[in-house]
């Protein structure tokens, strides 16, 4: 049976994005690229030095490139609309792509989305021709505009981002599941496959995860295991779960029992 998720037309095996960000060095990055088997990782864009000639984010771009997954630039650390855009323009010069994953974030310590910034500048680059990946909080009413004025995906998150708290918006995500035509992709606050796997089972099209493989102990582990986590997550989805009941249920037969008085 093929299964793919399809993002404006293009197609992914693999339903775990990943990121690039508090990684600890390439060789470890690339190791936990390839165990993850994921097809899309995301970059900050703002805050890569491609000046200086010694820069690291140089060896970055050219080691995602070899590796030939997907580069999805992010607008983390932009300040306003015009540090979006702006941002926006120069990685599609960089990278070659019109996807962006929008991080509209004014909030320095609980680093939530800004719900009014997100939908003006998603109107924005969405005008200008950019395809937009909007990272926002569980807000069934804020997705459902975004999706309407032509955003490819709804990106809600599960907690804080890098909190490692797991679910704490299950029913918000659940609602914004059930009203999408846009796929969904939970982002922000995942811990542990477990975690990636429940947002499969409910619905969810996909899972975008970093700090929860970039800082585990052996994030090459993490990163299979966060892929057999997502997999599982969507076969159940696919295979529908039984009806929850208030009382137990037999799973045994009761007809043609052995009486004891038979015998």
């Amino acid at each position: 049976m093929t299964d793919k998720l399809i993002i404006d037309g293009k197609e992914f095996c693999s339903r775990l994005f990943i990121g690039t960000g508090k990684h600890r060095n390439l060789e470890e990055l690339e190791k936990y690229i390839l165990s993850s088997e994921s097809e899309l990782i995301t970059v900050a864009i703002r805050r890569l030095d491609l000046e200086n000639k010694s820069s690291k984010d140089k060896d970055l771009l050219q080691l995602l490139k070899q590796i030939k997954i997907n580069i999805l630039p992010n607008t983390a650390g932009c300040k306003n609309l015009s540090e979006i855009i702006l941002t926006c323009e120069l990685a599609r010069e960089l990278i070659g792509t019109n996807w962006v994953k929008l991080e509209a974030i004014l909030d320095k310590r609980y680093l939530l989305p800004d719900p009014i910034m997100t939908l003006e500048a998603a109107e924005s680059l969405i005008n200008k021709g950019f395809k937009v990946l909007p990272y926002i909080n569980a807000d069934p009413t804020l997705a459902k505009r975004l999706e309407d004025i032509g955003c490819v995906t709804v990106m809600p998150l599960a907690s804080p981002i890098g909190s490692g708290n797991g679910i704490k918006n299950e029913e918000s995500i659940k609602i914004i599941i059930d009203q999408a035509k846009v796929p969904v992709v939970v982002d922000a606050g995942i811990a542990v496959p477990s975690d990636a796997s429940k947002m499969l089972e409910i619905g969810a099209d996909a899972v975008l995860v970093n700090t929860a493989i970039a800082q585990a102990s052996k994030p090459y582990i993490m990163a299979k295991a966060f892929k057999l986590g997502v997999e599982a997550g969507r076969n159940s989805y696919l295979a529908g779960r039984i009806q929850s009941k208030p009382i137990a249920s037999a799973s045994s037969p009761e007809i043609n029992l052995i009486d004891a008085s038979d015998s």
